[in-house]
Formats: C-alpha cells, sequence, structure tokens
C-alpha cells in the first residue's frame, strides 16, 4: 500500500512525524523560539527570498510545520495555518479574502462570535454581511450581488445543527466567482472533506476536538491553493499565532482523534436516542439520527458525527426548573466550548441571535457535549435531572 493509501486513523497515527530528525524520538520537540538566529549577515538580510523554511519564531518552527502539514492533508487542502484559537482562524480568513466595499452572506445558524466578529469589526472596515437561511443550498445563488466576495458556512449549524447543502452552495459560489469558508470544527477532517465538497477554506477551532483534552487554545486555517498564500500572508500580518505548547497538545490530540470521536459518537447517539424517548423532550437535533431534517444530507456527505448535539424541551419550563435539572447534575459540567474529554450541558438561546430565519421551539433548549464517560452513568445522570425538572415545575 502506497502512502496516499493510507486511511485516515493510520495517518493520524504518522503524519507529521519524523524521528531521526530529533535523535529517534518518536514525537516532534516543542520548539519556544521567537529569534532564529543565522551564521552571517547575507543569510540574514535575504532570509524572507531565499526559501528557508523557519526565520522567525512567530512564523512557524517545527513544531507548528508537523501540525499545519498534518492538517492540510488531513483535510486535503494546500496548506494549513495555525493561530490562537478558533475565532481567530475565523476572523483571520474574512479577514484575508474581503476587503472595503464587499458584500459576505453568512448562516443564519454560525458561532455567535462568527456574527459578532462580521456585525462589529467587518462592519466598521466596511464590509456588508447579510445572513441566510441554512438550509438554502443552492438558492444561495439568488442572494448574490456584484459585490458578493464570500459565502461562509458552518454545517451543521451552531445550537441548532441543521446540515447545508454545502456541495450545493460551493458550486453556486464557484460559478459567480465567490469563495465559500467552512466551520468544519463539529465533523473534524475525520468526518467531512471540505475540499472534495467544492470549499476553498476551511476553519476549524482546534482548541475542541484535535486538542480533545480542554487545556489548549488552537485555531487551524486551512486553504485551497487559489487561497493559502492570501490566508498565509493575513496570518502573519495580524500576528495571531499559536502558542508553541498549545501546538504541541494539537500534535498530541492527533494521534488519538479518530478513538475519542468514535467514542464521541456511541455515546452521543446513545444519548440522543434516550431523550428522543423522554416526555420532557421535544426533539433532540442531532443529524446522525434518522428522524433529523438534515440526516439525509450527514449521510451522504459525512463519514460520522461528533459529540455534540442540541436538545429542545418540550414545554416552556420555567427558568428555575432548567436550572435544578442542569445544576444538579454531577457528571456534566456547565461550560463553554465542547470537544474536551468531559462531558457538557449548558442552556441555549438560539432566538436571540437569528435575523433570516426565525426560532421557533416549544421550550426551552440544552446544548449537550457527550464525553468519553460511560454512556449509562451519564444517562441515571440525566434521568435523575429531569426528575428534579418535574419536581421544580410542579409535575
Amino acid at each position: 500500500m502506497t502512502k496516499r493509501d493510507f486511511r485516515p486513523e493510520t495517518l493520524l497515527a504518522h503524519l507529521g512525524r519524523d524521528p531521526q530528525a530529533f535523535h529517534g524520538a518518536v514525537n516532534v520537540p516543542v520548539y519556544h523560539a521567537s529569534t532564529i538566529l543565522y551564521p552571517d549577515l547575507e543569510a540574514f538580510e535575504t532570509r524572507h527570498t531565499t526559501g528557508r523554511q523557519f526565520v522567525y519564531g512567530r512564523l512557524g518552527t517545527p513544531t507548528s510545520g508537523a501540525l499545519e502539514d498534518s492538517i492540510a492533508r488531513l483535510q486535503g487542502g494546500a496548506g494549513t495555518l495555525c493561530v490562537s484559537s478558533g475565532l481567530a482562524a475565523i476572523s483571520c480568513a474574512l479577514l484575508a479574502l474581503t476587503q472595503a466595499g464587499d458584500h459576505i452572506l453568512v448562516t443564519d445558524a454560525a458561532y455567535l462570535p462568527t456574527r459578532k466578529f462580521c456585525d462589529g469589526l467587518l462592519r466598521r472596515f466596511g464590509i456588508e454581511t447579510s445572513y441566510y437561511d441554512p438550509t438554502i443550498g443552492a438558492g444561495i445563488a439568488a442572494q448574490f450581488r456584484p459585490s458578493t466576495r464570500l459565502v461562509f458556512t458552518e454545517s451543521p449549524g451552531s445550537l441548532t445543527f441543521e446540515m447545508q447543502d454545502v456541495p450545493a452552495i460551493a458550486a453556486a459560489a464557484k460559478a459567480a466567482g465567490v469563495a465559500t469558508v467552512m466551520d468544519t470544527s463539529w465533523a473534524t477532517p475525520l468526518h467531512f472533506r471540505p475540499f472534495e465538497a467544492g470549499v476553498d477554506v476551511a476553519v476549524e477551532a482546534g482548541t475542541k476536538y484535535v486538542v480533545g483534552h480542554s487545556d489548549a487554545m488552537l485555531g487551524l486555517i486551512t486553504a485551497s491553493s487559489d487561497y493559502v498564500e492570501r490566508i498565509r500572508g493575513a496570518v502573519h500580518q495580524l500576528g495571531v499565532c499559536a502558542g508553541p505548547d498549545d501546538i504541541y497538545l494539537g500534535l498530541r490530540g492527533l494521534r488519538t482523534l479518530a478513538v475519542r470521536l468514535a467514542r464521541h459518537q456511541a455515546t452521543a447517539l446513545r444519548l440522543a436516542r434516550w431523550l428522543s424517548g423522554r416526555p420532557e423532550v421535544a426533539r433532540v437535533l442531532y443529524p446522525a439520527l434518522p428522524d433529523d431534517p438534515g440526516h439525509a444530507l450527514w449521510k451522504r456527505d459525512y463519514s460520522g458525527a461528533s459529540g455534540l448535539f442540541g436538545v429542545v424541551l418540550a414545554r416552556p419550563y420555567p427558568k428555575q426548573a432548567v436550572a435544578a435539572l442542569v445544576e444538579g447534575l454531577e457528571l456534566f459540567g456547565i461550560g463553554a466550548s465542547w470537544g474536551g474529554y468531559e462531558s457538557l450541558i449548558i442552556t441555549a438561546h438560539p432566538e436571540t441571535c437569528r435575523s433570516a430565519t426565525t426560532w421557533q421551539a416549544p421550550g426551552p433548549c440544552l446544548r449537550i457535549h457527550a464525553g468519553l464517560e460511560d454512556a449509562d452513568d451519564l444517562i441515571a445522570d440525566l434521568e435523575a435531572g429531569f426528575a428534579r425538572l418535574k419536581q421544580a415545575a410542579g409535575g
């Protein structure tokens, strides 16, 4: 079997490693570097034109190079840049591909900080954002203007988990000369191949599943050959490099990504199916469920699911009843982010961050991340939580 035939699970264990280059060490060392020294003045003065791989710590080290090469290979892009967070990845990509007077289209189900960046800094820079129904598919073409430069997708959507027809959106954008950027944090490179779907730039919060242990901040931007140098230029000019220890933790997490994702998916499916049968639950928002509205798209385009999903309660339970459910849980932490080994639960309010669509639900929403704990223990914890919910709500 040639190297290009290796399956992703095998690549995860081998990409970015060159033990003989580091005295036989299995893992790439962590390079803590700002200054890179040169043998003479000529080498220093020509450092940006001679093709020297590493010239300054902010621009890369062997540690960042190992992770960037690995992610680019897994994603199928021409190159990857490590940045300081998932939001930094989103911000750099949007800034790299737009300028004053441009118009961009962003899914109405985008991660809230994406929306805040578009409505804040991008607007101040003279870039207009319009939001579109995440289920629009090829109909996105009707939203294009002469000034439209970019379509931003996130599938499934943040909080509400709508699946997007990414290949159809990307095809319409390409026909109009518009770039497509996708947030792939939920699926990771293992479960969705963005460049095969026609995406031009993939952004990912490596903080989530790549790192996998809730102990580092990391963003990843992967681009096609048409856009990678523009992305590289923006990242270098903005100076949003990731720290060396965080990059190393990303490399470490990459090695176990496949086995962790398999467990996250299996547990999430168990929880989602169990929750779907609860009288307190109106619906579970998880594309891997056969009755989810986006299931057909998920099954067509994705090879798996992760551990993050939503739950809509069946009636307008009062705030104190929802608090009784959530705050009494033993195994689910209350906190932002996801993708780590621990289970999490928070309340979600999608009705507060929509403009192209209206979120309607019979009751409050919860967002759950299924961690690596035993599924039966998690179910027992949730079952006790529902008992508290009912008691606090008066039955």
